[in-house]
């Protein structure tokens, strides 16, 4: 419930932004007259509220607007609906008791680093602090301050960390390793759209288990076939607790692909986007370990990411991730555009703005690809309606009340991507929203076995993608594509048929007892982020 008040609350405040209110002189709060907007405005930036006063309830807000008549400033006045307060900090509306800074007037203003000057202050390979100091500019934006303001650490954006990845080349970055374009949209190998196979994916966040596995069998009955004559593909994106292993290791047989979303999927924000190179390491590697060992996957085959809430953890999530071999991530939203964008390399710059939560994109090059979510279009008659924002998640557009709207977004948004550029369509799910009504399911198997009525529309892992990718291969060519033929068959009968339900404790989660489903043998403790194997705690 708190979530659909914040998200009705974000709704207001999109609507309410649309309004761009004038500050205006009958306004009981606000005098107009003592307000120095272009002072109040100077260096910040236009998508960023704050109060005038703290006195007041808590609710109304003000952002700098620059579009005016003739290029005046502006202030655009927003006002959260009643029952919610504005937290400036984290710039949305939510329950009163949620928001902790009504005595602030805006965001802290941190000290940025002189970066761009008519003249170098600084010697060759050095660049300045905030404050005037010179330091070696390797040492900008490397997770610890420098500068005595710490400046050096407050402009690592993707845009203005100084040592932030190049932008794209593509003399220098090829396939099969390398892949990026300069807005994202342009076709692997160059390939002609029409010869592009149309890949849809379809994956689910969170536990596998009970509640799930009925939907899961439901979808991927194993009669449903792709043109190459292989069954269709999802990927699973696991959380650890409450999965039941022995289902995950059927999901592996059957040829799906499993991915991790985390070992303790904790709910605090700032753990993800702030999570140090440590933090990931256990979080993401622990649950591969888990995962590997308790669902008996011996095969590699456990590649990719998805970071919780989709707060993605900046250089220090691309860094661990690199260094233990995880292939992908499926993290960052690209905003709704005409064109969508295709999967890309971080080697070189990301081809789009960093967008969705706490925007903490990689601004440095790495090793790793990232299966980018576009946004979908929501809108029920895009011919007509007005421009909405899109949703990343299928279970975020807020205005899919039916099957019947549900169905019109599928169709809308494939016709989008199958019309222009053939990216991947990226359908992603919690299970619980299709299990939630019935006809979410039904609308969604009619629209898969509409599609596989076709002959160029596949539907894949992540893992298929960018094999395809690093392969460009037209779709006359795609029966004999020795890639996908490779899961094409279902090998052998289920591991066991009763899995152990182990009844098991951790001191890390005390007065909690967990069952662990798995067809391995029990281990001594829950596994959990300081234990992960359930062997029992290292000494330090």
């Amino acid at each position: 419930m708190a979530k659909v008040i914040k998200l009705f609350g974000l709704l207001c405040l999109v609507v309410t932004i649309a309004a761009e209110v004038r500050v205006k002189r009958q306004d009981e709060d606000l005098d107009p007259d003592s307000i120095n907007v272009e002072e109040l405005c100077k260096d910040r930036p236009g998508d960023e509220y704050f109060r005038l006063s703290t006195d007041g309830d808590c609710r109304e807000v003000v952002r700098c607007d620059d579009a005016g008549e003739n290029g005046i400033t502006r202030l655009a006045k927003v006002r959260c609906p009643t029952g919610l307060y504005f937290d400036v900090l984290r710039q949305t509306c939510d329950w009163k008791t949620n928001v902790k800074s009504c005595d602030l007037l805006g965001k802290p203003r941190k000290v940025l680093p002189i970066l761009k000057t008519d003249e170098p202050i600084c010697p060759e390979g050095k660049l300045s602090c905030g404050n005037g100091e010179c330091i070696d500019k390797e040492l900008f934006c490397n997770g610890k301050p420098d500068c005595k303001d710490e400046s050096d650490e407050n402009a690592c954006t993707v845009e203005l960390d100084p040592n932030r990845a190049p932008d794209c080349d593509t003399t220098q970055c090829v396939l099969p390793d390398c892949f990026c374009s300069a807005d994202g949209t342009r076709i692997p190998g160059n390939i002609e759209p029409q010869q592009v196979p149309q890949m849809i994916t379809i994956t689910f966040n969170g536990a596998v288990n009970v509640d799930n596995i009925d939907l899961y069998e439901d979808i991927f009955n194993g009669q449903r076939q792709n043109p190459n004559g292989c069954q269709i593909r999802g990927t699973y994106f696991v959380s650890h607790k409450y999965t039941n292993y022995s289902a995950v290791q059927d999901l592996h047989r059957k040829g799906h692909e499993i991915s991790v979303f985390s070992l303790t999927h904790k709910d605090d924000p700032t753990y993800w986007t702030q999570g140090t190179y440590d933090d990931w390491l256990a979080e993401m590697a622990g649950a591969r370990l888990i995962v590997e060992r308790f669902a008996n996957i011996t095969d590699g085959s456990i590649i990719g990411v998805r970071a919780p809430y989709l707060r993605v953890g900046g250089n220090k999530q691309f860094e661990m991730m690199a260094d233990q071999f995880f292939v992908y991530d499926a993290s960052i939203t690209a905003s709704l555009g005409r064109v969508p964008i295709w999967p890309y390399t971080l080697y070189f710059r990301m081809p789009h703005k960093c967008n969705g939560n706490a925007h903490n994109c990689p601004s440095r090059s790495h090793p790793v690809w990232e299966m980018v979510m576009n946004e979908l279009d929501r809108r029920d008659d895009p011919t007509f309606d007005e421009s909405l924002p899109g949703c990343h998640m299928v279970d975020s557009c807020s205005n899919i009340q039916s099957g019947e709207q549900f169905g019109r977004l599928l169709r809308h948004n494939f016709n989008r991507h199958y019309n222009t550029n053939r990216a991947p369509l990226g359908l992603h799910f919690h299970a619980s929203w299709l299990k939630s009504k019935k006809e979410y399911r039904e609308e969604l198997i009619k629209f898969i076995e509409e599609m596989l009525g076709r002959n160029d529309v596949f539907f894949v892992t992540m893992l298929q993608v960018i094999q395809w990718m690093q392969n460009p291969t037209e779709l006359n060519a795609l029966r004999d594509f020795q890639e996908w033929k490779e899961k094409c068959d279902v090998k052998g009968q289920p591991y066991c048929s009763l899995p152990n339900a182990c009844p098991l404790t951790t001191r890390e989660l005390p007065g909690e007892t967990l069952r662990l489903f798995t067809c391995m043998e029990c281990p001594n403790n829950y596994p959990w982020i300081l234990d992960p194997t359930g062997d029992g705690f290292s000494k330090k």
